[in-house]
């Protein structure tokens, strides 16, 4: 029994360790678990931002166009003859003052003319004369034959006289008459006739004044085509000039750009309520003239579809100072910076607002999209009128590295917004702005560098 008992113990220690082991290989597949993945917490990503502002801003748009004289003047002559003087220094760029002597042409024949007529008049004049005593002689005679023919008249009704010796009486009488009534017309046809040579008289002199042509105001020559002992005939022209006392430019802007710059200038603003300069760019800095906006272009460029807007520049040539500001010439190609008054806006970096969406930082500090509105961009800024208010953190790091939701830590750029407050104020970038610190003005490594063109300032 011992024996038995022995036996069985010792076959399930081996049976039952067996059983278990091929029971653990069959269900393995089953009962394996991976093990429980350690919790891993990543800090949150550093991205660059802005708190967002109102600022100061001087809104604008830039357009180009070419250089005009607001005058041209041509030189024609209005008389034949030779030139027999010429002004000094006659020569296309020359500048000539107002009332200078141009050219004087030869007044010989006109004088000539103006002696024959004078002799004229005084012929008639003394026609006149003779003329007038002949008629009080003539109406003297009159009087006497009309008597006499009264005379006559009553000796017939007497039966004194024949009817034959009053019809001679009355024929001499109707010969005096006829006689009084040609004088008095040989007269008034002589006052006539010298009321055409004292306009024959003017005309000529007249003509003498055409004879000196003077500049009407100041001008710069541009082509000279007569000169000193040549013929001119009436209607040639002798030189070509422009006014000096301002220049126009004809400007163009693309469409949509002058509205949204009048809806930040206020309500009823027009363009021609708008501050202009024109600027030429150059390598160390910006030469700038001021100008006024003129008028608005009658309509659109068929093939750049751009509207015009004329500015003008008073004095072109009393602002230029030698070696910094040239004097604005015909067909110089300029830029022309519109600009509206100063005002308090939110400005934001313009590749910050893809779409009209723009990241922003949570309270929870996270990201999330903002939807927004753009009214104005300006090279590298945009003015947002709705969607963003004073205090939010605005994201301005290059949107590759930011995911909405994600958890942050935000980086103020100090540079960027001492950047952005040159770029509104239309100041070099860089340079101090009011009220900032004179911070810097370049951006930081990535992302929304400002640009560094010189605008217009308030």
């Amino acid at each position: 029994m011992a024996r038995s008992t022995t036996l069985l113990l010792r076959a399930l220690a081996v049976a039952l360790p067996t059983a278990l082991g091929i029971t653990s290989v069959l269900y393995s597949d089953t009962l394996r678990q991976a093990p429980a993945a350690a919790e891993v917490k990543r800090p949150p990503t550093a991205v660059r931002v802005i708190t967002v502002q109102p600022i100061d801003m001087v809104p604008h748009v830039i357009g180009y166009g070419s250089v005009a004289p607001v005058r041209e003047w041509r030189a024609v002559a209005r008389v034949p003859g030779d030139i027999i003087e010429t002004a000094k220094g006659l020569a296309p760029g020359a500048v000539m003052p107002e009332g200078a002597l141009l050219f004087r042409i030869d007044d010989s024949d006109l004088r000539l003319d103006l002696a024959q007529i004078d002799a004229q008049l005084a012929s008639s004049r003394l026609q006149d004369d003779t003329i007038s005593a002949s008629l009080e002689l003539a109406q003297a005679d009159l009087s006497l034959m009309q008597n006499e023919l009264a005379r006559q008249q009553t000796l017939a009704e007497q039966g004194v006289v024949t009817q034959a010796a009053l019809d001679a009486t009355r024929r001499q009488e109707l010969t005096a008459r006829t006689k009084h009534l040609e004088l008095t017309h040989q007269r008034a046809l002589n006052v006539a006739n010298r009321d055409v040579l004292a306009t024959q008289r003017a005309s000529v002199e007249r003509a003498l004044g055409f004879t000196e042509i003077r500049a009407p105001y100041e001008l710069r020559l541009t082509e000279v085509t007569a000169d000193l002992g040549q013929f001119v005939g009436a209607g040639q022209t002798l030189l070509s000039a422009e006014g000096t006392e301002a220049v126009d430019i004809a400007a163009q802007f693309p469409i949509g750009r002058i509205g949204p710059l009048l809806r930040l200038a206020g309500e009823g603003t027009s363009a021609l309520d708008l501050r202009a300069q024109v600027r030429i760019p150059a390598p160390d800095h910006a030469v700038i003239w001021p100008a006024t906006v003129e008028r608005v272009g009658e309509a659109i460029d068929a093939q750049t579809q751009s509207a015009a807007i004329v500015v003008r520049v008073t004095d072109p040539l009393g602002q230029s100072v030698a070696g910094e500001r040239p004097p604005l010439r015909r067909n110089m190609f300029v830029e022309v910076v519109l600009s509206a008054p100063k005002s308090a806006q939110i400005v934001v970096p313009s590749d910050a607002v893809r779409d009209g969406t723009a990241l922003v930082v949570s309270a929870e500090g996270t990201l999330e999209n903002r939807k927004v509105v753009v009214g104005f961009t300006s090279d590298d800024i945009a003015v947002v009128t709705q969607g963003l208010s004073a205090g939010d953190v605005l994201v301005v790091t290059d949107p590759t590295i930011a995911v909405p939701g994600m958890a942050v830590k935000p980086v103020e750029d100090t540079a960027l917004i001492a950047s952005l407050a040159a770029a509104a104020l239309g100041t070099p970038a860089g340079a101090p702005v009011p009220g900032s610190g004179g911070g810097s003005g370049a951006g930081s490594g990535q992302g929304s560098g400002m640009g560094k063109k010189s605008e217009p300032q308030e």
